[in-house]
């Protein structure tokens, strides 16, 4: 597998190496030796699956300690712009954005680590998403930003007229208000 440095400590993106010939394809999406030889020890315990249609976007989410969580996100069907932004208070790139596509094409993944908030926007017909995560989710640890939050300037690969959000997403506050 091949790792690319997102210039943000622990976001990665992984590229698989993937075996195919005329009968298709194959590929580890995940072997924890393989994560763990490179320093990378998470234990997976929940995963989570959405489907979603054209100009959905979804997020920014994250969990509050003690239920923050670690993700491995991927397309494994369509293609998604997936954002992660660190909200992570001392750091230094606290408030950088990263953002990269995800699809069945490239079969890329994102490791996104505890302290961000995360969310993706569909550029295909339809996608289906996964997520792995090192925590159980807890509704009352919830959290997010507004995904339009002017500061952070986030391009989701969209016309704005195409986006569909649910009211819960655009009501969140700015990243400069939350605790």
């Amino acid at each position: 597998m091949n790792i690319i440095e997102t210039g943000i400590e622990g976001l990665i993106v992984i590229e698989p190496r993937v075996f195919g010939d005329e009968r298709g394809y194959f590929f580890e999406s995940y072997n924890q030796q393989k994560f763990s030889e490179l320093g990378l020890n998470y234990n997976f315990v929940q995963d989570n699956q959405s489907f979603s249609v054209y100009g959905v976007v979804r997020g920014l989410h994250f969990q509050r300690a003690p239920f923050a969580q670690a993700k491995l996100v991927r397309a494994l069907q369509g293609k998604v712009m997936d954002v992660a932004v660190d909200i992570r208070k001392n750091s230094p790139t606290y408030g950088q954005v990263y953002s990269c596509e995800l699809s069945d094409e490239n079969k890329r993944q994102m490791l996104i680590p505890r302290g961000f908030a995360h969310g993706f926007s569909v550029l295909s017909k339809t996608a289906i998403f996964s997520y792995k995560c090192d925590n159980f989710y807890s509704k009352q640890h919830e959290g997010g930003i507004c995904f339009n939050d002017p500061n952070l300037a986030i391009d989701w690969g969209l016309p704005q007229a195409d986006m569909l959000f649910n009211n819960r997403d655009a009501d969140f506050p700015n990243l400069s208000k939350i605790g």
